[in-house]
């Protein structure tokens, strides 16, 4: 029987089940009245009318901790476990009719600790104590608050039921905390793995940026240095043929000299001084200027941006017209990476160098990812 009696314990009240008892989807039991307490206290702010509750909700079975969904109906939508209520019915009526002694041991009281004969059946509210009645009339107690010990209990029961119940709703309420969260990490593990991406996006950007600049700077340099060597180069075919000319005329030169006919050594003479004259005079042809091979004056300057990039940082919320206005600018064209300062010569004057100033100066010291 005893066995029997603590299968039929309410694990909210640690009482025998009351009626009706209402039976959970995992298949353990409570009273209608514990269920709907440990369900008021995990869901205090769902509305109740008369003290029922007028909408579903949700808790946890006390027993295993298993998640009880509830219709709109709330607790009064439980199946009754009539089996439950039938056995309990025969246990009350078999243990009023039995006499046997373990009833008697089981009902019997502790003892005073100071009057051994006496039992502990009254409670000293005062001190907070179990005692007995002789301690209350002639002993520790004569001059304290007592109360009936079997109110102080039920009193005790209840408030130990309340505060179960409540347990029960704060561990609920702190397991939805923890599940927030683990969703929390979980969204900002996700925010994070997408602002990376766009931040290597703009990275991205702006090396393309750069690359088109340098493809850009070192085709000028290429465009002059091919103007150069097509100069020289031509200059080189004029002298050349100059020199050639001038070979020519000093095989004459030494051919007139072994004719021995005076009149016709002195007319040939005459044509061929002429031809010399002219020959050892290159007025004609074109001076390569000092220092005309030379390319370093296509140079560049990279102090400002190197502190323009070493001051990229994150943009502020109030930043974020001001990064629109620079992407409309670099849709026109207008160059939002300093590229540095470029010295070139203006095409078609090889001779008279000119230099052009490229400065592009940053138009933010942040780059906005």
């Amino acid at each position: 029987m005893e066995n029997l009696e603590k299968q039929l314990i309410c694990p909210i009240c640690l009482e025998m089940f009351t009626k009706p008892v209402v039976i959970l989807p995992c298949q353990h039991n409570l009273c209608r009245k514990c269920a709907n307490d440990v369900f008021q206290a995990a869901n205090p702010y769902l509305p109740t009318r008369s003290g029922s509750l007028t909408s579903g909700g949700r808790f946890r079975c006390p027993s295993c901790r298993h998640e009880v969904v509830l219709d709109r109906h709330g607790v009064y939508g439980l199946q009754r476990n009539l089996l439950v209520e039938n056995i309990i019915d025969m246990f009350k009526q078999e243990s009023s009719s039995s006499s046997r002694p373990t009833s008697e041991s089981k009902e019997e009281m502790p003892m005073c600790d100071v009057h051994k004969e006496e039992k502990i059946n009254i409670y000293c509210v005062t001190h907070g104590v179990p005692t007995c009645s002789m301690c209350k009339v002639f002993g520790a107690h004569k001059d304290c608050e007592v109360a009936p010990l079997s109110s102080i209990s039920q009193e005790k029961r209840t408030e130990l039921s309340d505060g179960i119940a409540m347990m029960v709703g704060n561990n609920d309420r702190i397991q939805g905390i923890v599940s927030q969260l683990q969703e929390a990490c979980h969204v900002i593990e996700e925010n994070g793995r997408r602002q990376k991406t766009k931040v290597c996006e703009r990275f991205d950007q702006l090396y393309s940026m750069l690359e088109e600049k340098k493809r850009e700077m070192s085709q000028k340099v290429t465009a002059k240095q091919e103007e150069k060597v097509n100069y020289i180069q031509s200059l080189t075919r004029k002298y050349g043929d100059h020199l050639e000319e001038s070979c020519k005329i000093v095989e004459r030169g030494i051919q007139t000299m072994e004719e021995t006919e005076m009149a016709v050594f002195v007319k040939n003479a005459k044509d061929l001084l002429k031809k010399i004259e002219d020959a050892s005079s290159t007025a004609h042809l074109d001076k390569v200027e000092r220092d005309y091979e030379k390319m370093d004056h296509y140079k560049v300057d990279f102090r400002r941006e190197r502190k323009a990039l070493s001051s990229i940082d994150f943009i502020r919320d109030d930043d974020d017209k001001d990064e629109e206005e620079v992407d409309a600018e670099v849709g026109e064209g207008a160059q939002t990476v300093s590229g540095g300062t470029a010295v070139s010569e203006t095409p078609g004057q090889p001779n008279a160098p000119q230099q052009i100033t490229s400065s592009l100066s940053p138009t933010r010291s942040s780059a906005s990812t």
